[in-house]
C-alpha cells in the first residue's frame, strides 16, 4: 500500500468516526428533547390559550413542566396557583413583565454556536423589538411603569458559582429605545470615594417607581455589593456588602436578596434588607436559593428552587418577607415569576 493511499484511508476513517459521533450527539439531543415534550403522568394541567399583560391577579412564569408547552410563558390565577395553567406560544429562558411591558430572553443552541436574544414585548406578548445578546441569559426585569427593561447575560462561564465568569448588564428605555449596553460605563462610588477597577461586573437589576433609581449587584475584587444607581447621573453607589440579586419591594422600603454563606461556598440564603435601618432579616427558607426573588406583594417573596428528582427543572416557592412562617410550594415546574 502506497504512503498516499494509506493517508487517504486514515483520513476517510477519521471522517467516518467524526460523522458517527456527530450523528450520535444529534440523536441524543433529539431524544432528550422528545422526552421533555412528553406530558408526564401526574404533572400539572396545561392548556393552550392567550395571555395579556393587562390581566390582573395572575402570576405569569416560564412553564417548566414536561410536555409541548415546556419553556412557554404561562399564567395561573394568583389566588389559585395550582389551577390549570394557560400556556402561550412564546418560549423563553427568562421572562418578566410589569406595567404592560414584557421582556423575554431566548437562547437557542445551534450546530456551531449558541444564539441569544432579548425580545421586548407589548401587553399582548407581541414582539416590539429584538436585541442580540452577548451571552447566555441570566436575569431580566421591567420597571413598575413598564418604561425600563434590564437584562443580564453571562459572557463567559455558566453561572455565578463558576470560578471564572463575567456578566454584562444592559438597560433599555422602552419609549425612546435608547439602550445602555453595559452598566460598566457608569461611575462607581464605593465607601464614599470614586472607585475604578478592571474587574467590575454588574447583575440583577431592580427598578424603583421613578424610572431613574435602580438597585443592582456590583462584583469587584472578590466581593459583592448592593448598589443604588441613577440612570440620569450614570452613577452607582455601594450600600451594603455580600448582597446579590436584589429585588425591591413594592413599597420601596426593603430589598430581598441572596447572601453568600461563607466566603468560599456556592450556597446562598435569602434575606431582606430594610433600606431605612440597614437591618438584615433572614427568611425561613433554608435551602440555597440561586435566584433573583420576586415580590408577590409587600409581605411575600417568591423564588425558584431545583425540583427534587428532576434534572433541569425548578419549582416556585414563596415565603413571608418578615422572617416568620415557613416556605410554601407555589407552582411546580416553573421559573421566572411575574405577578401581574
Amino acid at each position: 500500500m502506497t504512503s498516499m493511499r494509506r493517508r487517504l484511508l486514515v483520513l476517510v476513517a477519521a471522517v467516518l468516526v467524526l460523522a458517527g459521533v456527530g450523528t450520535g450527539v444529534v440523536l441524543h439531543a433529539a431524544a432528550r428533547a422528545d422526552r421533555a415534550n412528553r406530558p408526564q403522568a401526574g404533572g400539572p394541567a396545561v392548556g393552550e390559550g392567550t395571555l395579556t399583560l393587562r390581566q390582573k391577579h395572575r402570576i405569569a412564569f416560564v412553564n417548566g413542566a414536561a410536555g409541548p408547552h415546556r419553556t412557554a410563558v404561562a399564567a395561573v390565577p394568583s389566588t389559585d396557583p395550582g389551577a390549570t395553567r394557560t400556556a402561550t406560544h412564546l418560549k423563553c429562558a427568562r421572562f418578566y413583565a410589569a406595567g404592560g411591558t414584557g421582556i423575554c430572553l431566548q437562547s437557542t443552541t445551534g450546530v456551531l454556536k449558541q444564539s441569544n436574544r432579548a425580545l421586548l414585548l407589548d401587553a399582548d406578548l407581541r414582539t416590539r423589538r429584538t436585541f442580540a445578546l452577548a451571552g447566555t441569559p441570566s436575569r431580566a426585569r421591567i420597571s413598575p411603569s413598564g418604561r425600563l427593561a434590564a437584562w443580564t447575560v453571562f459572557v463567559s462561564g455558566e453561572s455565578y458559582s463558576s470560578a471564572f465568569f463575567s456578566t454584562r448588564t444592559s438597560i433599555l428605555d422602552t419609549r425612546t429605545m435608547r439602550l445602555i449596553p453595559s452598566l460598566e460605563t457608569f461611575s462607581v462610588i464605593r465607601d464614599g470615594k470614586p472607585y475604578h477597577a478592571s474587574d467590575i461586573n454588574f447583575w440583577g437589576v431592580t427598578f424603583a417607581h421613578d424610572d431613574d433609581t435602580f438597585y443592582a449587584t456590583l462584583n469587584t475584587a472578590g466581593k459583592t455589593y448592593l448598589v443604588r444607581g441613577s440612570l440620569s447621573r450614570r452613577t452607582v453607589t455601594t450600600l451594603a456588602e455580600n448582597v446579590e440579586c436584589p429585588s425591591l419591594s413594592p413599597d420601596e422600603t426593603r430589598v430581598a436578596f441572596k447572601k453568600r454563606i461563607l466566603s468560599r461556598t456556592d450556597l446562598w440564603h435569602e434575606y431582606v434588607l430594610d433600606l431605612r435601618t440597614s437591618k438584615q432579616t433572614p427568611l425561613a427558607e433554608r435551602h440555597s436559593v440561586d435566584d433573583q426573588a420576586t415580590w408577590l406583594d409587600n409581605r411575600t417573596v417568591a423564588y425558584a428552587l431545583p425540583s427534587q428528582g428532576k434534572v433541569g427543572t425548578s419549582d416556585l416557592w414563596s415565603v413571608p418577607a418578615d422572617g416568620t412562617g415557613a416556605p410554601r410550594l407555589l407552582i411546580t415546574g416553573a421559573s421566572s415569576p411575574a405577578p401581574l
